[in-house]
């Protein structure tokens, strides 16, 4: 399951030279600390201090540790010279350093308990982001790859970068501090020492920057693959897709499917990760070198009489800090490279164009017209072929329209574009004379009530189920008995243990499965929730349920439509034929167009179906 590099997306072309490109990246920085400074003040606020005092504090330890063995040295001195040791100095300095370590101590805890805390935050606040932002997309946009991976990629791991860059931000800062301190110390023994620091730590810092980058470019080509293996993952522990997979004898055939993609993947890594560390363990040889020549220096000095202990003590600790903080300093940045590059696929999500809702209108210009499609032609972005041509109908209030025609002939495609899920491409789409581009899509949404052939199941109590038809009836117990009656549920609702409070599925615990026709039941009374509706949508509403169920629901159906504007689509003949109009599509196109009785006398396709229907019966 491994991707030639010809399928891998490739990066993009940069006129920039490496070093531009490099901090060039560093721009969401800036983006990722105005995030979490939104999502807590006092936390961030927090996390300043205990990074300012993180970083001076250390200094001030090896600066305490130097008057401590001074101290010491002098009162041997005095206890050789005089035979009284003055401890009290040194017990003065022993103390002054405990209090600073305990500083310490509590800075290092503040910062990990505040980073805790922005993490919860913080995780949160991106995720609803990035659902505010899926919410905004079109179907079309969802029915893209290419931004289905970029959404795949923004959850995956997007949500932790913020805090991730922020902490390294912050790390930077504290090691910064602790650098200029240590610095100060350093510049009085030699300049030379602080450029020792530097060399020493730079090449790890050039080798971490460089697999970073790798990291993210194999992270970015493989998410096509990742969303695959979280397919079959799907697939083969999913209640509503496990039965298929044991009869078929699917669970081997995915699972080694599923197990070449690690494998493909896992290579990868093992790779990279095998490089990478290896030239850092190489490259960090040379730090410990410059480190140990560092501390060669000054034990030389400090025989030849240029140093006191004290003196020597505090250099080494400051050499050895001062290695520490410049490669963290480093490590931080090449980390801080790597957040900024994957925060890139959260802002590049975020900032996918959407359609603008431009539209205001709540009432038609022609109120009572109905709906009216003018030469309505349709082709899916992405694709040359269109699949509806030249759509042209009206239908008035108390009007039903049946549509009719093979799968695949454009009849859902039809109700997409009426409920404002796509735009046409070609022609207008007007209701009570007014083109549907310019209607508040809300309001529009409002009036209309439907049911599509492949209705989600959620997994939430019955009387919710009932309720998303509705959000503003969302937890209105009257209207979703109401509704359950109008599409013929209440009957076995009233039998579950719970009645409406049954938890549907089987996700959760105490879950009720339900049959293929209850479920449908329960999505045609979904479509009852809206009672300001007056256009009705029914796609194969009853196609999972017997005879005689489907017989009472059109019946009822007919008791609530007579003032309605309908449409149905269903391979059913027997409830296609009581439409006041019938429209016949093929391949996208009207091939026929009337009602039941004259499209029987003109003998065409129509006529064609139904007898071929009726035979089965007869």
């Amino acid at each position: 399951m491994s991707s030639s590099p010809a399928d891998r997306p490739q990066p993009v072309p940069s006129d920039t030279s490496p070093l531009v490109g490099f901090f060039g990246v560093f721009r969401y920085s800036r983006r990722a600390l105005e995030l979490v400074w939104d999502t807590s003040r006092a936390l961030t606020i927090g996390l300043a201090l205990c990074t300012l005092v993180a970083g001076v504090l250390p200094a001030v330890a090896a600066w305490v540790g130097q008057l401590i063995v001074d101290a010491v040295v002098a009162a041997m001195q005095s206890q050789r010279e005089t035979g009284d040791a003055a401890l009290w100095p040194v017990l003065r300095y022993v103390l002054f350093e405990a209090l600073v370590i305990a500083l310490i101590a509590l800075a290092q805890r503040g910062l990990s308990a505040q980073q805790s805390l922005l993490r919860a935050l913080l995780g949160q606040k991106v995720n609803v982001m990035i659902l505010e932002k899926a919410g905004t997309l079109s179907l079309a946009q969802f029915e893209d790859s290419e931004l289905y991976d970029k959404l795949t990629r923004a959850r995956r791991e997007a949500s932790a970068r913020p805090l991730a860059l922020v902490n390294k931000t912050f790390t930077l800062a504290q090691n910064a501090i602790s650098l200029l301190s240590f610095g100060v110390l350093l510049v009085q023994f030699s300049p030379w020492a602080i450029l020792i620091l530097v060399i020493g730590a730079m090449p790890v810092f050039v080798s971490e920057a460089k697999f970073s980058g790798d990291a993210f470019r194999l992270f970015r080509w493989r998410s096509p693959q990742t969303r695959m293996q979280m397919y079959l993952e799907t697939v083969l522990a999913r209640e509503d897709s496990i039965k298929e997979v044991k009869l078929f004898g699917l669970g081997s055939l995915f699972l080694e499917r599923y197990r070449a993609i690690f494998d493909a993947l896992y290579a990868e890594d093992r790779r990279l990760t095998i490089r990478r560390d290896t030239w850092g363990f190489l490259l960090g040889l040379l730090g410990t070198l410059a480190f140990y020549g560092a501390y060669a220096w000054v034990v030389i000095e400090t025989v030849g009489g240029n140093l006191t202990l004290g003196e020597m003590t505090m250099y080494l600790m400051v050499f050895k800090q001062g290695q520490a903080a410049l490669s963290a300093s480093l490590t931080a940045i090449s980390g801080m490279y790597e957040d900024n590059l994957y925060l890139s696929n959260l802002y590049e999500y975020l900032e996918q164009p959407v359609e603008t809702d431009s539209g205001t209108l709540t009432e038609g210009a022609i109120p009572g017209d109905g709906i009216r499609f003018e030469h309505v032609g349709f082709t899916y972005p992405g694709t040359d072929t269109p699949v509806l041509h030249a759509i042209s109908l009206h239908l008035q209030p108390g009007e039903s329209l049946a549509l009719v025609g093979e799968n695949g002939s454009g009849k859902t495609t039809l109700i997409k574009l009426l409920t404002r899920l796509y735009s046409p491409t070609t022609g207008r789409l007007l209701l009570d004379g007014s083109d549907l581009r310019e209607w508040d899509i809300q309001a529009l949404r409002r009036r209309i009530g439907v049911i599509f052939q492949d209705f989600v199941r959620y997994q939430l109590q019955v009387g919710e189920n009932l309720g998303v038809g509705d959000v503003d009836a969302f937890e209105d117990e009257a209207r979703w008995q109401a509704a359950a009656r109008s599409g013929l549920a209440d009957d076995f609702i009233s039998r579950m243990t719970s009645g409406y409070r049954t938890q549907l599925g089987r996700w959760f615990k105490h879950g009720q499965e339900l049959s293929g026709g209850q479920w449908q039941k329960i999505a045609l009374s979904r479509a009852y929730m809206r009672e300001g509706a007056d256009i009705l949508v029914l796609d194969e509403p009853t196609a999972a349920m017997d005879a005689a169920a489907e017989a009472k629901v059109y019946a009822r159906f007919r008791e609530h439509s007579h003032d309605k504007m309908t449409i149905l689509i269903s391979h059913r003949f027997s409830t296609v034929r009581a439409a006041d109009q019938i429209l016949v599509i093929d391949r996208g196109r009207i091939v026929e167009h009337g009602d039941h009785a004259t499209l029987l006398t003109r003998n065409g396709l129509y006529a064609h179906l139904f007898r071929l229907q009726a035979k089965g019966y007869q």
